[in-house]
């Protein structure tokens, strides 16, 4: 449990317990995409991948990372934007998306990921979704301020499918949110409690984005809209 506490991800390390259990991940090159995810690399490390990249869309991010990181680790960590990367055709064998790429931007990356999979490479990613089509204003303003653009938890996979990829596995992983939330909420309090009021004011705006969808999410109902879908899948073309 302590481990998973560790990992502020939706999903803490279900998605990747999932995928190592279904896909054999020895000797594999493998791009993460998205912060937040050194000890979901680190794990791909003791399962003897052959190389295992991050990247990340922000210089704080990317200082994050690298700070999360041992001196000696194995893990690369680059900062570069998600749908415009500086990866060659066909370079990897597995992308592991853990809610990072529910955006507004992701015909885009999607795109950029077909293209550096390598021919029948995999795609292992967690969408943030629409638990309803209609959802109150309340849990817009939520994936409105993370820039997110749910896809309908019932039909991300015709998403995928439209985009040339054909589904090996798919789970709900939708009530690991709630472990997330109350870990947000927890480490929210003791950081909170430990910063100068300097450090307050420059992450202000986080936290307050924390402390409110923690207390949305708990509290106010908006675990009965808002998803987490995990899907396994495959480049067909």
């Amino acid at each position: 449990m302590k481990e998973t506490q560790n990992i502020l991800l939706p999903g803490g390390l279900k998605q990747f317990r999932i995928l190592k259990s279904k896909y054999n991940l020895s000797a594999k090159d493998i791009l993460i995409i998205g912060s937040n995810s050194e000890k979901i690399a680190e794990k791909m490390i003791e399962n003897e991948v052959k190389s295992v990249q991050i990247i990340v869309n922000d210089y704080d991010s990317l200082m994050n990372s690298r700070l999360n990181l041992d001196k000696d680790s194995k893990v690369i960590v680059r900062m570069m934007d998600f749908d415009n990367t500086d990866f060659g055709d066909n370079e990897f064998d597995l992308v592991y998306a853990q809610a990072s790429i529910s955006l507004t931007n992701r015909n885009k990356i999607v795109k950029e990921i077909k293209r550096i999979l390598k021919p029948d490479g995999n795609l292992c990613v967690s969408e943030i979704t629409a638990l309803k089509k209609d959802y109150p204003p309340f849990v817009r303003n939520i994936f409105d301020s993370s820039d997110i653009l749910p896809l309908l938890n019932d039909n991300c996979i015709d998403y995928y499918k439209e985009r040339n990829f054909s589904l090996l596995y798919e789970e709900d992983i939708s009530s690991s949110l709630i472990s997330f939330y109350e870990n947000a909420a927890s480490t929210l309090k003791k950081n909170s409690e430990n910063l100068t009021d300097k450090e307050k004011s420059y992450y202000k705006k986080l936290l307050n984005k924390i402390s409110h969808e923690s207390n949305a999410y708990l509290k106010l109902g908006a675990d009965k809209f808002i998803g987490l879908k995990m899907l396994i899948l495959r480049k067909t073309i």
